[in-house]
């Protein structure tokens, strides 16, 4: 895939799971315990990694099935769901960590004076907690989480008020993530969708059909900064 002609972008979006950092480990961990308190076997983590990207809700429900479109029994999800959000909380950054370069990325973009916000539908206050955990929070001017307004990804909903917060609008603003929601959402929007290759999405799948696929692909977050570098250097030599 070619990269696309990138020019005005005065910020950037990013996913949380599957894009700045991989949490499955500590995600399927989590899933394990809450099997085991409701006398369930474990799960491959490869079969968590599967479930997912929609938020933690239906993250259980789909442990909890072993499915991804069934839903447990209320009573069971209820017991569940209380188990898996305590014991994630005191474990959000066991084994999680960012991805490679997550870091560079973020600081190459910081230094263009664009401003970063995280699109989730990870919770908001783990979300928030587990940037902190892991160093980046300071990179980001906004942190939004599936639980912040009414509608999540692959709503455009919450891209379309990042911008408004922002004072920006969304044709100026880029989207990165690992899944079609995050794809979804960014061509809702109006935004430029970027997808990484690194995720739990299958961008190659993704690719194959025009609704999910991205208007660019990257194998890492510095690619970004150096498709931007040339305005900046243009812009320098205009002044």
């Amino acid at each position: 895939m070619t990269t696309p002609t990138i020019e005005h972008v005065q910020a950037v979006a990013f996913d949380l799971d599957g894009t700045l950092c991989d949490s499955v480990p500590d995600l399927a961990a989590a899933a394990e315990a809450m099997r085991g308190h409701l006398g369930l076997a474990p799960l491959p983590a490869k079969v968590v990694e599967s479930y997912v990207g929609d938020g933690l809700a239906p993250l259980v429900h789909r442990v909890i099935t072993d499915s991804r479109n069934n839903e447990a029994q209320a009573e069971i999800w209820e017991k569940g769901f209380v188990f898996f959000m305590k014991y994630y909380r005191d474990h959000l950054s066991d084994f999680t960590r960012p991805y490679p370069e997550t870091a560079a990325g973020l600081a190459l973009l910081k230094s263009l004076g664009i401003p970063l916000v995280v699109i989730t539908n990870k919770n908001e206050i783990l979300a928030a907690e587990l940037l902190k955990q892991l160093g980046l929070a300071d990179y980001f001017s906004l942190i939004l989480g599936g639980d912040s307004l009414p509608e999540k990804k692959p709503s455009p909903l919450p891209l379309v008020h990042a911008a408004e917060v922002l004072g920006i609008d969304t044709a100026n603003m880029m989207m990165v993530g690992d899944s079609k929601n995050d794809i979804l959402a960014a061509k809702a929007a109006g935004c430029l969708s970027v997808g990484v290759n690194f995720g739990y999405g299958d961008m190659t799948a993704l690719s194959q059909d025009k609704a999910t696929k991205p208007d660019w692909i990257i194998g890492s977050l510095p690619e970004i900064y150096e498709n931007l570098q040339p305005q900046k250097d243009k812009a320098d030599e205009a002044v």
